[in-house]
């Protein structure tokens, strides 16, 4: 297992600086000088000279490249804001705020966002499709299947706008979507997330309940559970026992995925309930050719989806006994 570890470490390590050789470059290719959003609109050549000194970009593109990665390690020194501290990931072209602070700012939102709908979709798309794969072929495989279909279909920023519209609006149900850290007042933290929360899980339980159920079908059809209700276990028993782990192995899999990927950054969903997170400070750095951020939520989502995947992989074993990990 460790020695699967290292290599898996290590693997991530190289796929994680192609990301960020490619991204820079990347942004190099887009026609716009990112100096200008911090020299202004009155720029002189002068300025803009000194503001490309100051944001250190003065250099040819694998020299920036060169002090970028040296910063995560080691720390950098900018002309115009003095020493960073490593793990330095610079400074934002668009307001001058150190990237890595602004992350660290915006990051408790998403991670709020991402952990409370992981709960809801995990807990009904996963029930639903137990449910739906042992009542196979009768009226509640029927409704959930059907339900998941409909709800598969539809768009988060669709039926978010919708959800405020009448249940915090119309009827005042649920307050209006915003974000109160968690140690500041829990209360608050909960009820500011939670229609995020549905909207989003509704459109990811829908996933899970098909994946669930037909993985159970074609689990409860192996050899090996037939064989274990052949010993005379019982029927709660073979299934939690035999069916259950061994059809959970994908869909760890595709859950390691998401996560990761809402961690990331919940773009549209941030947007739609104007929520201040990682997926909102991705599209304005994009917008705004801030090529520091971008870099910085860009390392951020493919350092969790490596992460994740490390993780799944490592957890096989205990979930799936047909599973070894070398």
């Amino acid at each position: 297992m460790f020695r699967f570890l290292v290599r898996r470490t290590l693997g991530a390590l190289v796929i994680l600086l192609v990301i960020s050789a490619v991204t820079f470059w990347l942004f190099y290719a887009v026609p716009r000088d990112p100096a200008m959003l911090s020299c202004g609109k009155n720029c002189t050549p002068d300025m803009l000279a000194k503001v490309r000194h100051n944001l250190g970009i003065d250099h040819s593109l694998p020299v920036q490249y060169w002090y970028w990665i040296k910063g995560i390690f080691v720390g950098r020194d900018y002309a115009g804001f003095g020493h960073c501290e490593a793990p330095c990931l610079g400074y934002s072209f668009a307001n001058n705020q150190p990237v890595l602070g602004t992350i660290l700012d915006r990051f408790p939102t998403t991670l709020s966002l991402a952990l409370g709908s992981a709960v809801v979709f995990l807990v009904f798309g996963i029930g639903a499709g137990m449910i739906a794969a042992v009542k196979q072929g009768k009226w509640q495989d029927k409704v959930a299947s059907s339900a998941s279909l409909v709800a598969s279909s539809l768009q988060i920023y669709f039926i978010g706008y919708i959800a405020m519209f009448f249940l915090v609006g119309k009827l005042d149900i649920l307050d209006n979507p915003s974000y109160t850290p968690i140690t500041e007042d829990p209360a608050a933290w909960f009820s500011g997330l939670l229609l995020p929360w549905l909207v989003l899980a509704l459109i990811w339980t829908a996933n899970y309940t098909r994946m669930t159920r037909s993985q159970l079908v074609e689990t409860l059809s192996e050899d090996y559970v037939r064989t274990a209700r052949a010993k005379g276990l019982s029927s709660r028993n073979v299934f939690f026992r035999f069916a259950w782990r061994g059809a959970m192995g994908p869909i760890v899999t595709i859950f390691g995925i998401d996560l990761a990927t809402l961690i990331g950054g919940a773009m549209i969903t941030e947007y739609t309930f104007s929520l201040q997170g990682i997926g909102r400070l991705a599209v304005d750095s994009v917008d705004k050719s801030d090529l520091p951020m971008l870099l910085g939520v860009t390392m951020l989502s493919a350092g969790a989806i490596v992460f994740f995947n490390i993780i799944v992989d490592a957890v096989y074993g205990l979930i799936d006994p047909r599973i070894r990990l070398a």
